[in-house]
């Protein structure tokens, strides 16, 4: 019988991360790096990616690499799976987070219905989907040969639900059908892709709720009145979810949405 604690050793495994120089990639490659994991760390150039990694490392003790990558640029993620397969040669986790989740001031992004543009569309599917079905299909034969593997997508609530317009009157925020769009296709995929690398791979999905970032005052009291638990979430609370996907605690779990929401959806 295998303790918890043998469960959820990740010594010996190696984890791809994608955008792992922003606040949740920093927490799930933090958590990780704990766990006993030799992390690879991926986001774009002009990222402190190189810098997190170094601090990381000798914080964790454990052997950290990192690639700079530009997922919108399927040349670029294609020179990453290149990479990943000739030069490294082994992979047990791949967790496909990076995101394109736009600006307010970004052209045909943050506006009204009418005035997104498709541009924007294609960029946020470009990041949000087509890359991370690239870099599953390109990198499972790696997950295959590994032990334990297993991908894990980063979706969102609004992969599922529509937008409370309420949330955002007499703000600069928004909700761009291209986010949800893009976040629910991704939860399609891992359903799919569950049962086509399966029994070799396992494919889950997280999906956040909002998370605090210093959103205007107005936004947060709205939000959290709708939440059974009356908070947004932190970046803290979602190291327990990637910590269970990850390790030999989910081996037994494909195919599944977990949602870490506060209770955001259940009414």
């Amino acid at each position: 019988m295998n303790t918890v604690n043998e469960l959820m050793n990740l010594n010996g495994r190696r984890a791809l991360i994608t955008g792992a120089a922003g606040a949740l990639g920093k927490v799930m490659a933090d958590t990780l790096a704990e766990l006993g994991a030799e992390l690879i760390l991926i986001d774009r150039q002009e990222s402190d990616l190189s810098s997190f990694a170094l601090e990381l490392a000798e914080r964790r003790g454990g052997k950290v690499q990192f690639y700079c990558c530009d997922l919108e640029m399927q040349d670029q993620r294609r020179k990453l799976i290149e990479w990943m397969r000739n030069e490294v040669g082994g992979l047990n986790i791949l967790i496909n987070n990076a995101a394109f989740v736009g600006t307010s001031g970004l052209e045909g992004w943050a506006v009204p219905f009418e005035s997104q543009t498709v541009d924007t569309w294609r960029r946020a599917l470009e990041v949000n989907l087509t890359a991370a079905f690239e870099l599953s299909q390109g990198l499972t034969p790696l997950l295959k040969e590994g032990v334990g593997g297993n991908i894990i997508n980063i979706a969102s609530i609004y992969g599922e639900y529509g937008p409370d317009w309420g949330l955002y009157e007499q703000t600069n925020m928004s909700n761009p059908a291209a986010y949800g769009a893009s976040k629910g296709g991704l939860i399609q995929l891992t359903r799919w892709l569950a049962t086509t690398v399966a029994p070799h791979v396992r494919v889950n999905t997280i999906s956040p709720g909002g998370i605090f970032r210093n959103q205007p005052e107005i936004f947060v009291r709205r939000y959290e009145s709708k939440t059974p638990l009356r908070r947004m979430a932190t970046e803290e609370d979602f190291r327990g979810a990637v910590a269970y996907l990850a390790s030999d605690l989910s081996k037994y779990v494909t195919g599944q949405n977990l949602v870490v929401d506060g209770g955001w959806g259940i009414w």
